[in-house]
This record gives C-alpha cells, structure tokens and sequence, in this order.
C-alpha cells in the first residue's frame, strides 16, 4: 500500500533551510494500521503530508496504492487524493452552517465523479460511525467527539482505501479518545482500510500493528518504547 525510499524534505533555503525529513524508508503493507510516533517537530506530519499527496516539494520515492505520488499530474493527483485517501485531522474543521449529513455530502463537491444520490450516502457513513440520529444536527449542536465522527464520516464518503488521521485525538478528552481510537479500530479491522495515526499519544493506540517512531526527521525505531 505505501513504499517510501529515502524521503527527504527541507523548508526555506540557505541559512534558514530546515529538514523535516531526512531520508526517511518504510513499508506499509494493505489492511495495516500503522501509528506514527514523535514529539513535535519530529517530522509526522510532513510524513503524512507526503503519503497522502498533499506535499510533492521532497527528494526521494513516494509509492502509495501503486502510484507514483510525484509522477501524477495535478487533475490525477486530485482524483487520487478524493478517491483513494480519506484524512482527519485534530482540527474538525466543518462548516457551522450546515448540519451533518451536509457537512459530509460537501466532499462530493469537490470530486471529479459525482456520487449520485449524496445525501444518502452521508446518511450511510454517519450511520457507520455511530451518529445516525445526529444528522440534522450542526456542529454548535455536538460534542468533541460526535465532530470527529462527523470528520470521519466525511474521510469515509468517497469509500477510501487508506486514511490518513492527524493528531485525531488531539482536541478530546480520554474518554472520547478512546471512542474515536475504537472507530478507526473497527474501520481497519471490519472495514478491511488501512490506517495511518499520526500521534503523540502513542499509548491510546496500542493496537496498532507497524509502529515508526520518528526523531529528528529520522526513522528512529519501529516501536514507541
């Protein structure tokens, strides 16, 4: 599912150049559910920036779900990206005006190919993480957690085959986590996808089955000891 060799990824230039990234190699093979571990500024994000399509500015390979991310155009790149990964972030980042099952169905705005009934389809993925009698709701209306389901439900709305989650527990406190940590758990484990968790809260994930942990741009190690 995800081939990197060698990634390498610097902001700025000359003087103030920073490497995010310093070549950095790993495997991730389909179906997995692999967390990324490292304190800030270790480089997780730029990581998962790369894999998901959103950063090309790298040295190095980048192979995910078979495709070449840097060989792709930017119409094929946008496909891939809207049909191929699904992505939550810390940030629930939904739009206040509209209620839930809107907030989801807003993903196929955005996509090349149309779903042909969406608001059906939002209704399916609300129902799948829990929140079927939450979709007139808007966001002022839910909790921390009942947005991230929301968040999630929109990343499942294309029918991804990978999702990419930053930080996804970062704004809840430990109960919820642990609801949000279960879903993407039973998306992996019932739903066949493969995820990838960037975190530094490395302990709510222990069912995780690849670690990387990160330092300094550098893969330091495939456990979070």
């Amino acid at each position: 599912m995800i081939e990197l060799t060698n990634i390498a990824r610097v902001y700025g230039k000359g003087e103030s150049a920073t490497s995010a990234l310093r070549g950095v190699s790993l495997a991730v093979e389909a179906g997995a559910f692999v967390r990324i571990v490292g304190t800030s500024g270790s480089g997780k994000t730029t990581l998962l920036n790369v894999i998901g399509g959103l950063d090309s500015t790298y040295t190095g390979t980048a192979i995910v779900d078979g495709r070449d991310m840097r060989a792709m155009a930017d119409r094929e790149m946008s496909r891939f990206r809207n049909e191929t990964v699904g992505f939550v972030f810390q940030h629930f980042h939904l739009l206040e005006h509209l209620d839930a099952r809107r907030n989801v169905a807003l993903a196929d705005f955005f996509a090349a190919r149309e779903i042909v009934d969406p608001l059906r389809r939002a209704e399916d993925v609300l129902e799948r993480v829990g929140l079927a009698d939450k979709l007139g709701s808007r966001p002022s209306q839910l909790s921390g957690g009942q947005k991230q389901r929301v968040a999630v439900a929109r990343a499942l709305f294309r029918r991804p085959r990978l999702i990419l989650a930053d930080e996804p527990t970062g704004n809840l406190d430990t109960r919820t986590s642990g609801q949000i940590i279960r879903l993407l758990e039973s998306l992996n484990r019932d739903d066949g996808l493969t995820v990838v968790v960037v975190t530094h809260e490395a302990p709510l994930f222990r069912n995780a089955t690849q670690t990387f942990r990160l330092e300094d741009g550098r893969i330091a190690g495939t456990d979070a000891e």
